[in-house]
């Protein structure tokens, strides 16, 4: 059955306060990295971008709109990603192994699952430092930090609604928690391609090592130890309330939006269990601080404000884009998530599919057509790796790598350097392939 477009009278300039939103994010860090730093000045810009869309879409009679993109979007986005932080903050990998090519592999092939079922965040700050302190012998380091990035940050995510922020967004659109297993094999031929380059690039840097480097590598060793491991059940707690609390198994959801919140409400438990069982050391050792977390809800609070408009504006005008092929919907979703954050791009590009009667063919997910769904979480997830601002994680990871005295290229040069020459090829070939 054809899904109800709706067409409303929303003029294009309403979506500037959006564009500028975005902009703000990806041009502030690097022309005012001090007063961006401060997360109440990112409230400022949401308040001062969001405020003025809130009186306009009340005044055109659009209020039940953005109440509910803040009620049924924002919300339990914020608290899906503030529960995943909390519980992954509270489980400590220690130690120091050699820092064999084999090893190293590891670190990334570990962390390429854990993405999809603890979030890349989650997977990333519990394997950054450890993996630091593996290579912190080793002179060649560098390479090792950016297929981080892209493995455990980016990549891995694809298979779930907790990996990535875009797909928790698509399933919050009624795609099923298990249909993004359907990407299992995008997701086995970018990580496998990725993971073989690493292994390729590293097995190079380690011969190029100085003997003595090795010999201390080797003798300096501390077993790896994992603590806060009642935090797993935390986790495994988050799994569930997104798998199970949903309309597909609580049916009266369906017609009582507001009965969702049964699922955030077990998730808060989850979190709040997590601070409470989990002694305080632990959250010290992972140098666990709520400052990222605050940073996600007050940029997103003006994200999703000024996102309302722009989505209803999407949905009536999309047949005017020229997009209708899942290859375009692929790369138009990855340019635009590669420089402005990935999940906002995503709904974007959902909305302006929903708006297209092609795209209410064949078989639907979401309501829109599967093989778009594909594209577009593909392309949100993936490309969320071509720069430094794409995704959350990418710039916590440099951060930390270079308070650890880790070079890393700049914003052009990890572009130049690498996303381009060594990630983009393989996001190409995905596309020929499986799109």
């Amino acid at each position: 059955m054809e899904a109800e477009i709706v067409h409303y009278n929303i003029p294009l300039w309403a979506i500037i306060p959006f564009v500028l939103m975005l902009l703000s994010i990806a041009i502030c860090p690097l022309i005012i990295p001090e007063w961006w730093e401060k997360n109440k000045n990112k409230l400022l810009v949401s308040l001062l971008l969001g405020i003025p869309t809130a009186i306009w879409m009340i005044a055109k009679g659009l209020s039940a709109n953005l109440a509910h993109q803040l009620i049924f979007d924002y919300i339990p986005f914020i608290i899906l990603l503030g529960s995943l932080f909390t519980i992954t903050g509270g489980i400590h990998l220690k130690g120091d192994i050699e820092a064999k090519p084999t090893n190293n592999l590891m670190f990334l092939l570990i962390g390429a699952v854990l993405a999809s079922f603890m979030g890349t965040t989650g997977a990333a700050m519990l394997l950054i430092r450890p993996l630091i302190t593996t290579i912190s012998q080793r002179k060649y380091k560098t390479h090792t930090i950016l297929f981080f990035i892209a493995i455990v940050a980016n990549c891995g995510g694809l298979l779930t609604p907790l990996g990535d922020p875009p797909l928790f967004l698509l399933y919050l659109r009624g795609a099923p928690f298990t249909w993004f297993l359907n990407l299992s094999k995008e997701w086995a031929f970018v990580n496998g391609m990725l993971l073989l380059m690493y292994f390729l690039a590293d097995t190079y840097y380690y011969k190029k090592e100085s003997p003595e480097d090795i010999s201390f590598d080797k003798t300096n060793k501390e077993p790896l130890k994992l603590v806060g491991k009642l935090n797993f059940i935390a986790l495994l707690g988050v799994v569930a309330s997104v798998a199970f609390l949903n309309p597909h198994y609580i049916p009266a959801m369906e017609n009582n939006e507001y009965l969702g919140f049964i699922r955030e409400g077990a998730m808060l438990l989850c979190a709040l269990s997590s601070l409470y069982f989990t002694p305080k050391q632990i959250r010290q050792d992972n140098f666990f601080t709520w400052h990222p977390i605050l940073e996600v809800a007050f940029l997103f609070l003006g994200i999703f404000t000024t996102m309302t408009p722009t989505l209803m504006y999407l949905e009536s005008n999309a047949a005017s884009f020229g997009l209708s092929e899942p290859w375009h919907f692929y790369y138009a979703t990855g340019a635009l998530s590669a420089f402005l954050d990935n999940a906002p791009t995503a709904i974007s590009f959902y909305q302006l599919a929903y708006g297209l009667a092609s795209a209410h063919t064949g078989t639907l997910v979401a309501g829109i057509s599967e093989q778009l769904l594909a594209a577009i979480s593909l392309g949100a997830v993936l490309f969320g790796s071509m720069t430094y601002i794409g995704n959350g994680p990418n710039f916590m990871v440099k951060s930390i790598a270079e308070e650890n005295k880790i070079k890393l290229p700049s914003f052009f040069g990890y572009m130049f350097k690498f996303s381009i020459i060594v990630l983009l090829p393989v996001y190409i070939l995905t596309q020929l392939i499986f799109l």
